[in-house]
């Protein structure tokens, strides 16, 4: 039991003799990208039908002339005890996600480490968005491809985004 409780601790200060610290990851969150500009009606639907919270959301800053509104970069909700996000895809997402309309969200620590050993692993850099306002509502992130295809945004502790509007 007390070796168990050993490299528990390990894991979570990182090893021993001075080794460098463990990556920590918060918790993961689906992301669903939706046509745009269809991510608002996706929003009402997961509220309509699975009794969503909306809990915050960011807008696109930019508009192009035949929309209404400003694209959804994510709006974050919450079903039970799970968070999702739900965004419009834009070209540039497509481009991201092979057009899949899916990616996740990993909320690490520190994002520099846990990209690193994303990379070391066999990830490649998809997107190095050093400050940007487009993921993980606002936070920092840097988009990385796994080998299989799958697309990881590795996102810092999320930053307040503007009040959602009810």
């Amino acid at each position: 039991m007390a070796q168990e409780n050993a490299e528990v601790q390990e894991v979570k200060v990182g090893g021993l003799n001075g080794s460098p610290k463990a990556v920590v990851y918060s918790f993961l969150k689906p992301q669903l990208l939706v046509q745009a500009p269809k991510a608002a009606d996706a929003v009402q639907f997961y509220k309509a039908a699975f009794g969503a919270e909306e809990l915050k959301r960011a807008t696109h800053p930019k508009r192009k002339a035949e929309q209404d509104l400003p694209l959804i970069l994510s709006a974050e909700l919450k079903i039970g005890p799970s968070v999702i996000i739900v965004g419009d895809q834009t070209d540039e997402t497509a481009k991201t996600t092979d057009g899949a309309g899916f990616s996740f969200c990993l909320v690490a620590d520190d994002v520099e480490p846990a990209v690193a050993k994303a990379v070391k692993a066999g990830a490649s850099v998809v997107e190095p968005v050093p400050d940007s306002e487009a993921v993980c509502c606002g936070a920092r992130s840097v988009t990385v491809k796994d080998p299989f295809g799958y697309v990881w945004s590795i996102c810092a502790a999320e930053k307040s985004c503007a009040d959602v509007e009810a």
